[in-house]
């Protein structure tokens, strides 16, 4: 089973790179553990564009069980299909991650911990720089 713990942090100001951790688990053994610098994005667009980005990395692991954890309700909201957002630039690119989840044969879960303290800890212990 691959787990994947995934972050997407957004510049504080326009024009700076956002940053994308994420590390990849096979069981308990770290596989890949990797802190990415990006092209500013908007903010609204920095968790689906983080969750493509580790989608294109997790091809390789297609015939696995896959879990992402995030920290980000919106994201959660948007996979899900009950997000309200009417921005274009938000929806294109959560239709483009769908579709790259689509691809994958055993399906891919999106697990979002923001509401439990012990996960969140985890979480935030395991993506530290």
């Amino acid at each position: 089973m691959i787990t994947v713990y995934l972050a997407g942090i957004s510049a504080y100001y326009e024009g700076e790179d956002i940053e994308i951790r994420y590390r990849i688990y096979n069981g308990e053994d770290l596989i890949l553990k990797e802190s990415l610098l990006k092209d500013y994005k908007k903010p609204a667009v920095v968790g689906p564009f983080a969750l493509l980005t580790v989608l294109k990395e997790l091809e390789k692991y297609q015939d696995d069980e896959i879990t992402i954890i995030v920290n980000d309700p919106a994201l959660n909201e948007l996979i899900r299909g009950t997000s309200t957002t009417k921005n274009a630039g938000v929806l294109k690119m959560i239709n483009m991650a769908k579709d790259r989840l689509n691809r994958f044969k055993n399906s891919v879960k999106i697990k979002d911990i923001s509401n439990d303290k012990v996960e969140l800890a985890k979480w935030d212990d395991i993506l530290k720089p």
